[in-house]
């Protein structure tokens, strides 16, 4: 697109950030079980999705060994396991994909900005 251009800036900080939040995460879990205590929780819920790119956000778990007890243990649940695999036919590799339709992807995806509203 037109903002494309030198993004290793942007990739470091946002790959920082992220091994910021995992250390949070890390300390959070290095004395409980769950992220709320010793029950698993709405908390645990929601945050389990956001972990799952690990990899993709360039971590490497074996950094935070409390974390990773907690990512094994509730992606393991039968529960987790059964939401995971709700829709997982319909994920689709983008690389695959027409230029055009890759372009779609990106204008829906990027660039979006907040429109005014009139007082």
């Amino acid at each position: 697109g037109d903002r494309e251009g030198d993004l290793s800036y942007a990739v470091r900080r946002f790959t920082d950030e992220a091994n910021r939040l995992y250390g949070v995460l890390n300390m959070r879990l290095r004395d409980r079980r769950y992220i709320a205590g010793d029950e698993f929780t709405i908390a645990d819920i929601i945050s389990f999705p956001w972990t799952i790119g690990w990899q993709a956000q360039g971590q490497d778990i074996d950094e935070f060994k409390h974390f990773k007890r907690w990512f094994e243990e509730v992606g393991a649940r039968p529960g987790v396991q059964r939401g995971l695999a709700v829709g997982a036919d319909l994920s689709t590799d983008t690389s695959k994909l027409p230029q055009e339709e890759q372009a779609r992807i990106r204008k829906i995806l990027y660039n979006q900005r907040a429109l005014p509203v009139a007082d």
